[in-house]
Formats: structure tokens, sequence, C-alpha cells
């Protein structure tokens, strides 16, 4: 590694403790011991860099999104490299609240760019989290060309997603070399990061898709509240949550043996972009939309019970000796019961991409969720649910992408990807 990113990597990660004093080191430095939950901070406070996970997973979902797929446009691996170093230290200072670059957006040389773009000047952490997540096509491309010397290294579980039914996936704004997660509480804090990391990758990559997002649909930690979907329904109520550790080690994080060695300690990322025909669903009867979700829309309860973490009774019928909770329903389709115990850490938001043209919103739900193999968790969901899901007439698949997460970044001379390209 170069001596300047060997010297921006320990700036950020030491916080620049003579600067700014050595509290901040407890701020850049996670005790792998730790839960997310146990490391998280308040709405304007900074999240840990370093630790033995990337932050932004089992991080407490903050609320707002700006995700970000790249196509890697060089060929040649040591820029590649270069670039994943710069990343990584630019990383690590805006998750801490500080500037992209060691002069920042005006302390350089008025004869030069600045490095840093400025507009979260003033503007604290806000819970800023990265994650990155490399696609398929990294490691051979769309003509089958292994551009990096990695094909090898290539997990079983990164093969590429089924087609499922009723997709509608637009190519331009699916897939990916690298995916890139900000998340935040600010919405000018999360899109800074990605413009920034966009700025330090140009002629070496460029922005595939990315899609903005607000008002989180999941909860991934229990001190979390369940929100609601642009339906009005709570979601993600069965939601993998950060203090489920063994729940987290069978469902979450890949162990030792399940592929490469460098995935190890990481996650799968299936990102999905679902168009909610939200005119229609909005005409639709209350009982209708309780029927087809399978849960009553103000407690969250499923039809069977009164609260909303009470067990849904799939055997229950009515007075037509119907079941209560109809088999076409959300609810029992995406069930662990009724997918071998498949479950998901799902960080989805709600998005609203101005209207199409026609008269009514772009809208909907961007949905992500990680796990320990997407072919065994998402795919056997997801068939279950494009076949038979009453939900389907309301929502339209038009995204999809998938992505290796690897582990955290444990000292400030490591970077994103090191295990990968080595």
């Amino acid at each position: 590694m170069q001596r300047r990113k060997v010297l921006g990597l320990a700036g950020a990660g030491a916080a620049g403790v003579a600067a700014v004093g050595a509290g901040a080191l407890a701020l850049t430095h996670r005790d792998p011991e730790l839960t997310a939950s146990e490391t998280s901070t308040d709405a304007a406070g900074a999240i840990a860099f370093y630790g033995a996970k990337q932050g932004g997973i089992v991080t407490p979902a903050q609320d707002r999104l700006h995700f970000c797929a790249f196509d890697v446009i060089t060929d040649d691996k040591a820029a590649l490299v270069d670039m994943l170093q710069d990343w990584t230290a630019a990383a690590a200072r805006m998750t801490q609240g500080q500037d992209a670059g060691t002069f920042g957006a005006v302390g350089g040389s008025l004869e030069a760019p600045p490095d840093d773009t400025g507009e979260a000047l003033g503007l604290p952490a806000a819970g800023l989290t990265l994650t990155i997540g490399f696609g398929p096509t990294l490691f051979r491309n769309a003509q089958g060309k292994d551009r990096f010397g990695i094909a090898a290294k290539r997990p079983a579980a990164l093969a590429d997603l089924p087609s499922f039914p009723r997709d509608t996936l637009e190519a331009a704004i699916s897939g990916g070399d690298i995916g890139v997660q900000a998340c935040a509480h600010d919405p000018q804090v999360a899109v800074h990061a990605i413009r920034n990391l966009a700025r330090i990758g140009m002629g070496k990559v460029s922005v595939r898709w990315s899609q903005l997002g607000f008002g989180r649909t999941s909860s991934t930690s229990r001190t979390q509240a369940t929100p609601r979907n642009l339906f009005g329904f709570k979601d993600g109520t069965r939601n993998l949550k950060a203090e489920d550790t063994p729940l987290l080690d069978e469902h979450l994080w890949v162990q030792p043996g399940d592929g490469p060695d460098w995935m190890t300690g990481g996650s799968y990322l299936v990102t999905r972009k679902i168009r909610m025909l939200v005119e229609t669903w909005d005409r639709s009867p209350l009982a209708e939309q309780q029927t087809i979700i399978g849960r009553d829309k103000g407690e969250g309860a499923p039809l069977t019970g009164r609260l909303e973490h009470d067990e849904p009774d799939f055997a229950a019928r009515d007075g037509e000796d119907q079941p209560v909770i109809p088999v076409d329903s959300h609810l029992r389709l995406a069930h662990p019961d009724q997918n071998g115990g498949a479950r998901l850490l799902r960080r989805g938001y709600n998005f609203v991409d101005g209207s199409d043209g026609l008269g009514r919103l772009n809208a909907g739900l961007f949905f992500m969720a990680y796990q320990r193999n997407p072919h065994k968790q998402f795919v056997p969901v997801q068939n279950s649910l494009a076949k038979q899901d009453a939900l389907n007439e309301y929502i339209r698949h038009v995204s999809s992408g998938l992505f290796a997460c690897p582990p955290g970044l444990l000292a400030a001379d490591d970077y994103w990807g090191r295990a990968l390209f080595a």
C-alpha cells in the first residue's frame, strides 16, 4: 500500500487524535465483541467504521438511504485497488463527520479542485454507515472476461439470481460490479457520501444506477418500532434483529466452510426495486387489503391474533371452513414456516421517484435483504411469492441486484476488498 494511503487511513482510524482529542478514537473502532445496538449513537452521532462486521447491516436502521451501483470501467487491477484504498480512507473519515479528503472542501489550494464536495459542511455524522458489496460481473464481465484475475474467488452463493415469474426488470437499473449502501439520519449526509465516492472513482468506475430512500421499512434492532410501508401496513415484523446472535450466525453471517475465506463473516445483499401501484391499492376496501396482507392494518396483528407479534395460526378456519389467513396472503407465503425456516435481515426503504408521466406516483419499496446464502433464503421465498402472492396485482419488480459484502475492517491499514484482491 502506498504511504499516502497508510497515512490517510491511519488518520481516519485515529480520527485525528492530535487535532480533536483521544475521545474520538472510541467512535472509529468498534469492539468486535459488541453488538450493533451497543455501539449505536443518537441521530447526530457517529457510528464506528472499524469492526469485525461492516456497519449498515445490523446497525439500527437509519432514516435515509442512498444506494449506488457502480460499473468498473478500467481493466487495470492496480488502478481498481488504488481506488478502493482511497474509498476506504474517505469512508472512514465521512462516517465520523469529517470531510472526504484530508484537505477538505475549503482547506486546499485555490488552484486545485477541493477533495470534498462541501455540501455536508457543518452537518454532523448523522449516523452515517457505508457498506460495500461486490457483484457477480466484477468476477467475470458480460463477455465472460476475468479482468482482474479473481474469477476463481467468486463464491457459489454469488451465482446469478434466477428469473422469477412476473419480473419486469430493467437492465439499466439492475446489477452492477460494486454496490455501496449509504444510510444516515440526514439525506444530505448520505448523498454527500455517495457523491464523493463517485468523484474519487472517476475514470475507474461510473455510476450504473442509484436509489434514494426514506422512511425505513424494517427494524434491525429491538430498540426500534416496526415502521410502515407505502401501503400503510407495518413492514418487517418478523425481521432478524441485531440482538438475535444465534439466529444471525445461522441466517445472516457467512460461516467458515460456506465458501471462499474472504467472505467468512460477511453477508450477501439482494436488492429489489418494487414499484407499488398505490392508486389502485388506495381504491381497494380495507377488508380486502387486510386479507391480501394477512394482517390487521392498525395493530399489525396476524388475522388470527390481537397483537403485532402474535404467532399466526395458519390452521385456523373461519365459519365457511376457509383459512382465516388466506393461502395466497403475503404473510403466509413469506413466513419462515412456509419456506423451510428461511429468514432474512431486511433493510428496505420507501421511495417516491416523481411521477410516471401517466398521472401516477412512481413510488414503492426499495427492498434490501442480507443473508448467509441468497439461493437458500431469498430465492425460495421470492419464488413462492412470485407464483402465488395476492399482492402481485399491486406491485411490479423493476430492478434487481446481488452483492457479496465482505466482513469489516479491523485496522486502519486495511481496505475494502483487500482479501479478495490480494
